[in-house]
């Protein structure tokens, strides 16, 4: 009789188990690394730095300088300043007028670009995006001069129509500053709907021309529902940059007087720290800014990812439903518990008699 023998089991490794689990960590050690020293290690020095503060001995602090917890006090002194305060209510104003205005047209752009009808629409879509490329600081000052009397053909032009436009004065240059941000950042944002547009299928198209849809119904019943994510994410960007705005005032505060050193709540945080050497009112101010821009972005999420109020409508039914159904059976035990009280006392009635007959 011949026996047969099975192979050996395999067997993994220890040594190749330890590397297979040491891989991926090795992998991401570049980016982590990175991560942590531009992004994770700022945020904790910031917060720490907002709670303390330095006392400078003499004028210059030249008898020397002494750091010490400050508790709260760093945000106190943001709080009840009112420059910075004003800031960030001018930078509200600012981003309700402005992101809406953008988003709207970015939106017209991608549905345009991407229409059936559309031309040449790698061609424009590059032309619209070039803005973007080019460097904050350097669109700043090619607007500057067009707002600028004197160098400006806008200014010549209007001039010469019975006009005197003012585009740096102080109820005008917010606006200023409102057409750069939209002139920079419209073609950024249509690349990203255009994405979520290119991302529909073509039979949801085809469906709709079936249906007899218009390019209109198709636009405003297909189109926008389904890229409202985009719509969403870069209106989110749209809110944190507004309150992040820095480039533009600074580079106009040169040839527009309207603008102080506290014109956008970066820009106050900045003076105080390069300025001033306030580091800890500004680390302080930098935190209000990020908790701001994470309350608001918050807020906008919750808002849009609301459910339609029929379904708001049919939870509500349910949980009344719920409790009410709750209460019923409240109610039916609290009755039954009686009835059963009372037969527990009969039982017992009933054995304590018997067990006196058992013992007579």
């Amino acid at each position: 009789m011949t026996t047969q023998q099975t192979p050996p089991a395999f067997r993994t490794s220890t040594k190749a188990t330890r590397a297979q689990k040491r891989a991926p960590w090795m992998l991401l050690a570049p980016f982590l690394a990175l991560f942590a020293l531009t992004f994770v290690i700022p945020i904790i020095s910031a917060l720490f730095q907002s709670f303390t503060t330095v006392d400078r001995k003499g004028l210059f602090g030249e008898d020397g300088v002494t750091g010490r917890f400050a508790g709260f006090d760093n945000y106190v002194t943001a709080l009840n300043d009112n420059g910075f305060v004003a800031s960030i209510g001018r930078m509200l104003l600012f981003g309700i007028v402005q992101v809406p205005v953008m988003i709207i047209a970015c939106t017209i752009l991608a549905l345009l670009l991407e229409s059936a009808s559309a031309r040449w629409p790698g061609f424009f879509r590059a032309i619209y995006f070039m803005p973007y490329g080019v460097p904050g600081v350097i669109a700043t000052i090619l607007w500057s001069f067009l707002y600028v009397p004197g160098l400006s053909p806008i200014v010549s032009l209007l001039q010469s129509m019975g006009l005197q436009p003012d585009f740096l004065g102080a109820n005008s240059v917010l606006w200023s500053i409102a057409n750069i941000v939209t002139w920079t950042y419209t073609g950024y944002n249509m690349l990203i709907i255009v994405a979520q547009l290119k991302s529909i299928p073509g039979e949801v198209y085809e469906a709709a021309k079936m249906d007899g849809a218009g390019p209109f119904q198709v636009a405003w019943r297909i189109q926008i529902p389904l890229i409202a994510p985009a719509l969403v994410l870069t209106t989110v960007f749209s809110i944190i940059g507004t309150l992040q705005l820095f480039a533009e005032p600074q580079i106009l505060s040169t040839v527009a007087p309207a603008i102080d050193t506290e014109y956008t709540p970066n820009y106050a945080a900045y003076t105080n720290a390069f300025a001033f050497n306030e580091y800890g009112v500004a680390s302080a101010q930098a935190v209000i800014i990020a908790l701001a821009a994470f309350i608001l972005s918050f807020a906008f999420l919750a808002l849009t990812n609301r459910a339609p109020k029929n379904e708001r409508d049919q939870r509500k039914r349910a949980r009344r439903d719920g409790q009410e159904a709750r209460r019923a059976l409240q109610t039916r035990a609290s009755a039954v518990r009686p009835v059963t009280n009372q037969a527990d006392q009969s039982l017992q009635s009933g054995r304590v008699a018997t067990a006196e007959g058992t013992d007579r």
